[in-house]
C-alpha cells in the first residue's frame, strides 16, 4: 500500500507538479487548494504527511498543521512546509506549529520527494516508493 500524502496550497500549478511528481515516485497523492479543505482531508484521510503552504485564503498554512495535530494527537500527519516565506520568523513559527520540515520556494521536485522520505523514515511511517 502506497504511502498517503496530503498536498495544499492554493497555487494549482504547485499542486499539479507535486501531485505529478509525488505519484511517479509511488506515492499516494490527495490535494487541497485551500486551509480549510486541507484541514478537512487531514482529519478525514489521515495522511502520513502533508505538504503545506503557509500563505492560503482562509486558514493559512500555520493554522492548518496546528489544528491537524491538536485535533489527532499522535496520528496527526507529519508536516512539511513548502512556501515563498523564508524569514526567521515565518520558519520559527513553521516549527511551533508542528513543521517536521520546511522548504522554500522555488524548489527542487526531486529535493521535496527526498525530504518526505527522510522524513517519514525518522517517523517510522515510511511504506516505501519507486525511486
Amino acid at each position: 500500500m502506497a504511502t498517503r500524502i496530503l498536498a495544499v496550497d492554493d497555487e494549482p500549478d504547485i499542486l499539479r507538479l507535486i501531485e505529478i511528481k509525488l505519484a511517479k515516485a509511488g506515492f499516494e497523492v490527495l490535494i487541497a487548494s485551500d486551509g480549510e479543505e486541507g484541514l478537512r482531508l487531514a482529519l478525514t484521510e489521515k495522511p502520513a504527511l502533508m505538504i503545506v503552504d503557509v500563505m492560503m485564503p482562509g486558514l493559512d498554512g500555520y493554522q492548518v498543521v496546528a489544528q491537524a495535530k491538536e485535533r489527532l494527537g499522535d496520528e496527526a500527519p507529519l508536516a512539511i512546509f513548502l512556501t515563498a516565506k523564508g524569514q526567521e520568523s515565518d520558519v520559527v513559527q513553521a516549527f511551533a506549529s508542528g513543521a517536521d520540515d520546511y522548504l522554500m520556494k522555488p524548489f527542487s521536485p526531486q529535493e521535496l520527494v527526498e525530504r518526505i522520505t527522510i522524513t517519514l523514515m525518522k517517523a517510522g511511517r515510511f511504506a516505501g516508493h519507486e525511486q
